[in-house]
């Protein structure tokens, strides 16, 4: 694959982001410039979208580098001096600028072209939520939410004398030696448990100064002001609290029948939460790579099956050192996707250890990876900021749309269903996990004054609303009151995680689509991936001939239909 770089023609090529001083300059000569026609207001759009690309790679390289080493205190230091030190310089010339933008007699002319009318949307939601004194906060919230990863990035526990990253240990969650999986989980719990009074004061602090930041801005509390502040234009929270009932209505049966299956499978007495990733037919954890090289190698060839500019994208990202898949102690968890705008290749950051769920991590990313390069044509860096409903429809549609080909993984026909069996199963999984997070965020920050022992009541309650009746919790209850605490959504991107949820439903739309047709699938999906954010949510989904709907109905057929392929394997 060649990728042309994109040339500078605001910006000299070889300037790099230092300080603010030197980037104080070109966010001046913006402001300044004088716009006497439709013509110059795209050009100054254009001049503006470079200088936020050189600004937002700048950022992402600072952030990959400390997550991928977090015991390396001069990466930290230099995320934090960027946070600290330029970012606040930043935000109140971004307010200027867009409503300099704004004030133009130019802009409703271009506002009526494609994709402008979406990036004009989120300039006036930023106008109207924009504070100078939210800065110095949005300052201290950033660095305060860096610190989970720190506190959570040194976890490790001892195993016959060697010292496991979490990740690592969770693997053994698969062993079918029933002690070992015990003894593995009251250690990975134990050793959470340590850091929960710290995770506790972190979340509290978070918590106060995110409620400020949205009082600030004239909002009832901090959901409302994230509603507004994410652009969620196509759905509200009596979206959100449908997507909740539906799932608990139709997914969390299901989780049921899978948790009873187990219990059985397993002739167990008493289903225990250190039973849940073991194979029910009591066969070894699945191994469907062999290191970071065999993995990548793997999802290549996978991709490639697929439509071979698939497997072009990760291959480039291999051949420039742009993939970081092995866990290891001091790795922040987790695993994403990072997108660079100037570079137009992405980052792909994971924690693999050799299991399915790594797999299928990497296949994600994969997803969110193809779909920075099907952007990277777009006319403006702000078209390429899609929102999460698109962008985890990119991801969680890959999962599925692969698993034609997930031979290239597992050579064994038994092993195969056994995966494809395993994955669906967790998607049922998923759902309701995700509207127990959903769902408790809606709950802490409309009671933002509340105290940990009501938060932690509230979180059971939620959390028994979402889970199977089979599992059997006594004697771990504290255990169950801090799991919430392991979710890096609530603690660095708050209200950021429904978004799966929404889009798995789009994904299984997608898979569907596929499986009757393809061609016709994989295209429909492609095509409404280089929109971008040039349109609507609901009008991309429908570019991939699906539809955004949480309702009861469309879920009940959505689960009905993975019911089916499950029942196929």
């Amino acid at each position: 694959m060649e990728l042309t770089a994109k040339q500078r023609t605001f910006l000299p090529e070889d300037f790099k982001v230092e300080d603010w001083e030197s980037l104080k300059p070109y966010f001046e000569k913006l402001l300044n410039t004088e716009i006497s026609s439709e013509e110059e207001l795209r050009k100054w759009f254009h001049q503006m979208s470079e200088l936020e690309s050189v600004v937002s790679e700048d950022m992402a390289w600072r952030y990959i580098k400390m997550t991928c080493d977090t015991t390396d205190q001069t990466l930290s230091d230099a995320f934090e001096y960027f946070v600290r030190e330029i970012q606040p310089h930043i935000a109140p010339f971004s307010d200027k600028l867009n409503k300099k933008a704004l004030a133009s007699p130019y802009i409703d002319a271009l506002r009526k072209q494609e994709g402008f009318d979406i990036m004009i949307r989120e300039m006036e939601k930023d106008v109207k939520i924009f504070r100078e004194e939210n800065i110095p906060l949005d300052t201290e919230i950033q660095s305060l939410s860096q610190k989970f990863g720190a506190i959570s990035g040194t976890m490790s526990v001892e195993h016959e004398g060697q010292e496991l990253t979490l990740q690592q240990a969770a693997v053994k969650l698969q062993s079918t030696d029933r002690k070992l999986r015990e003894q593995i989980y009251h250690k990975i719990a134990s050793r959470r448990l340590e850091d929960k009074d710290k995770l506790d004061e972190l979340f509290n602090q978070l918590i106060k100064l995110r409620t400020e930041v949205a009082q600030n801005a004239g909002f009832k509390n901090f959901r409302d002001y994230m509603f507004t502040a994410m652009g969620r234009f196509d759905y509200d929270p009596t979206d959100c609290f449908e997507f909740h009932h539906s799932v608990k209505s139709e997914v969390v049966p299901l989780l049921n029948d899978i948790a009873k299956e187990r219990k059985e499978k397993l002739q167990l007495e008493a289903l225990r939460p250190w039973d849940k990733a073991v194979d029910i037919s009591g066969l070894e954890a699945l191994t469907p790579f062999e290191g970071a090289k065999d993995l990548t190698d793997k999802t290549i060839e996978c991709f490639s099956k697929l439509d071979p500019f698939l497997g072009d994208c990760l291959k480039k990202m291999d051949e420039i050192g742009h993939l970081d898949l092995e866990s290891r102690r001091g790795k922040s968890p987790g695993g994403y996707n990072y997108p660079l705008s100037e570079t137009g290749v992405p980052f792909i950051f994971m924690n693999a250890t050799s299991t399915l769920r790594d797999m299928v991590t990497l296949l994600h990313e994969g997803g969110h990876a193809v779909h920075s390069f099907l952007m990277n044509d777009l006319e403006l860096n702000d078209f390429r900021n899609t929102p999460s409903e698109v962008a985890e429809l990119a991801s969680m549609s890959m999962e599925l749309i692969t698993m034609d080909h997930w031979n290239i993984f597992f050579e064994n026909e038994a092993d195969l269903k056994r995966a494809k069996k395993e994955h669906l199963e967790q998607i049922i999984e998923t759902l309701p996990w995700v509207a127990t997070i959903d769902k408790f965020q809606h709950w802490i920050y409309e009671n933002p004054e509340h105290t940990v022992e009501e938060r932690t009541e509230n979180w059971n309650k939620i959390f028994d609303d979402f889970s199977d009746t089979i599992t059997d919790w006594s004697g771990l209850e504290l255990n169950k009151s801090k799991m919430w605490q392991k979710q890096l959504h609530l603690y660095e991107v708050p209200f950021y995680y429904i978004e799966y949820g929404m889009a798995q439903l789009g994904a299984i739309a997608v898979w569907r689509n596929f499986k009757q047709d393809p061609k016709s699938g994989l295209q429909s999906y492609m095509n409404a991936l280089k929109l971008g954010y040039t349109h609507s949510i609901p009008e991309i989904y429908e570019a991939a001939n699906i539809k955004f709907d949480f309702s009861i109905d469309n879920i009940r057929t959505l689960m009905q239909f993975v019911k089916g392929e499950l029942e196929k394997i």
